[in-house]
């Protein structure tokens, strides 16, 4: 079956509501579920959150991360960690574990791997670029940074009902220049991710600003969430398996954004803040 006409069927099942997801990420929504319940206590949060491994993983190691402990002191238990990140990041990373667990065990490991290092370099940029540059809220634009490749882990997911989806040769032609100008193929991705985002319960303003990033282009000096999200995605040294061509080439993306604030260049910023961005790219991969 032709890719477009793969994504068309995808994008109707969604229409209709059938989003399939893996066991694994089923029993990661109910824990994310109940840690939205405003009646959830901060002791049954700790609770369920140790009882999730890769939850608690990664909200220990966000909370030694060096954008969320600044003293340095040794985080090694959740209810420290909890408590020091606050109840917001922790439901941002259950969210975070549901999109990583979206292309469940059977999915290309490789392609899984470095679309889950992509997404952490993203995000880790996008808060350093919020906080720094666009001066949107630095922890909703790291939300944003890791679920922005969304309908990519579930397209992963589905690719077991459809042989072939994402075989090496059908992968290599994701990214052809041909297959960007297919609006057609475009928006039915679009729509996936779309879907799945409101699925997951994420805000609309967060979910626009996405939609931006996938379809729009950068404005200059970059401004709002969206332009936050397009300017971390072209300066991530981890590029998508499935970035175009002249994404995975190796253009000094800084080169295209004039001087900003305070007279510091973007490369500037980004070297000040190089040590914070490798401590959090590295936290949200654990």
């Amino acid at each position: 079956m032709e890719k477009s006409a793969i994504l068309s069927v995808l994008a109707n099942e969604i229409e209709q509501g059938r989003l399939v997801f893996p066991t694994s990420t089923n029993t990661a929504i109910k824990i994310k579920k109940t840690l939205e319940d405003p009646d959830c206590s901060l002791d049954a949060v700790i609770r369920l959150v140790q009882a999730e491994p890769l939850l608690s993983t990664k909200i220990v190691a966000i909370a030694n991360s060096i954008v969320f402990n600044r003293s340095g002191k040794k985080i090694t238990d959740v209810k420290s960690a909890v408590t020091l990140i606050g109840m917001r990041t922790v439901r941002n990373m259950a969210t975070a574990v549901v999109v990583q667990q979206l292309a469940g065990s059977q999915a290309k490991n490789e392609l899984v791997s470095q679309l889950w290092k992509h997404s952490a370099h993203v995000a880790a940029l996008a808060q350093v670029i919020a906080h720094r540059i666009t001066h949107q809220d630095p922890d909703t634009a790291m939300f944003a940074g890791i679920i922005h490749e969304i309908s990519w882990f579930y397209l992963l997911a589905r690719e077991k009902h459809y042989p072939g989806l994402i075989d090496e040769n059908v992968a290599s032609s994701w990214n052809s220049n041909e297959d960007l100008e297919d609006k057609t193929e475009v928006e039915c991705e679009v729509k996936i991710g779309t879907a799945l985002l409101h699925a997951l319960s994420v805000p609309d303003p967060v979910i626009a600003s996405i939609v931006y990033m996938w379809q729009g282009d950068l404005a200059f000096p970059p401004a709002s969430l969206g332009d936050t999200l397009l300017c971390a995605d072209q300066l991530a040294s981890i590029k998508s398996p499935f970035a175009s061509p002249s994404q995975q080439g190796d253009r000094d993306a800084t080169s295209n954004i004039n001087l900003l604030a305070d007279q510091e260049t973007l490369r500037d910023i980004l070297k000040d803040s190089e040590e914070e961005v490798e401590s959090l790219t590295q936290a949200l991969c654990s």
